[in-house]
């Protein structure tokens, strides 16, 4: 894999089993109580991919994160845990961030802004003290003031320890060395290889649940994020682990071996 390949997807190297953790959306208490559950049934082999939207809609995004770096380093702690055995994939809610941040940029950046906070990204200003009506005036003020807000905003996650660099840190979607298992936001285009699916990895597919086939070799497909809030789904190549959790439903990780079985499942 190139540098370039290796800052977009995660590999999974001498995995025995997988760990997906599904849309938390600033769900502290749950992820928690997932965390606590999870520790004691995590084996020597296992690795972690967290799916995405760790960020959006809960009341709790900072202590999430939080969280999320609090027991990155307990589980870096145990016996032949190695850094690269742990991945965060950037979800929908992540990607608009990002997007937040360079809204200067923006074509048309007073119609983004209010889309994106239809989306739930206004949950995460809230969380960092900013509030969305501040935005509107540096909007209506120009692209200059914006600039400044921008800026002022990434300052503010700074001053919290280790935000950022989670952050920053985000792969598109992670799959095992022997290409057994591929990790994603919300799902794939089957009709697109990998490296060209683009945003289908944030906003889904509607062809991915009903993926009969094998997508690219990979005896399973999971996904952490349903926009149409579905519940769990299992299909022959495919799951989906989302449970609603940040819109009143359950925080779910679920363990798969390399011939893509589920062998384990958590729900908080």
């Amino acid at each position: 894999m190139t540098a370039a390949a290796a800052e977009i997807f995660a590999v999974l190297n001498c995995a025995e089993r997988v760990w997906g953790v599904a849309a938390v959306h600033g769900e502290a208490e749950r992820l928690r109580a997932l965390h606590t559950a999870l520790l004691p049934r995590f084996r020597p082999g296992d690795r972690l991919v967290y799916l995405g939207n760790y960020l959006g809609r809960g009341a709790a995004i900072r202590a999430t994160l939080d969280e999320l770096l609090a027991f990155r380093r307990e589980f870096l702690c145990r016996p032949g845990v190695e850094p690269e055995d742990i991945v965060y994939l950037r979800g929908t809610q992540e990607e608009m961030w990002r997007k937040l941040l360079q809204l200067q940029f923006a074509p048309a950046p007073g119609e983004v802004f209010e889309w994106m906070m239809r989306q739930g990204v206004g949950a995460t200003l809230e969380a960092y003290g900013e509030p969305a009506e501040r935005a509107r005036t540096r909007l209506r003020e120009g692209a200059l003031a914006l600039s400044r807000w921008t800026s002022a905003l990434r300052e503010t996650v700074r001053g919290n320890p280790g935000h950022e660099e989670l952050l920053t840190s985000l792969r598109r979607a992670a799959y095992t060395r022997g290409g057994e298992l591929l990790f994603v936001h919300a799902g794939i285009d089957p009709e697109r290889p990998l490296t060209e699916q683009i945003d289908t990895f944030w906003w889904g597919s509607g062809n991915f649940a009903a993926l009969a086939e094998p997508y690219a070799g990979f005896a399973l497909v999971v996904s952490g994020f349903d926009r149409t809030r579905a519940g769990p789904r299992f299909g022959p190549v495919t799951a989906t682990l989302d449970g609603g959790c940040g819109f009143g439903g359950s925080l779910n990780a679920a363990c798969f071996d390399l011939a893509g079985r589920k062998v384990d499942w958590i729900e908080a």
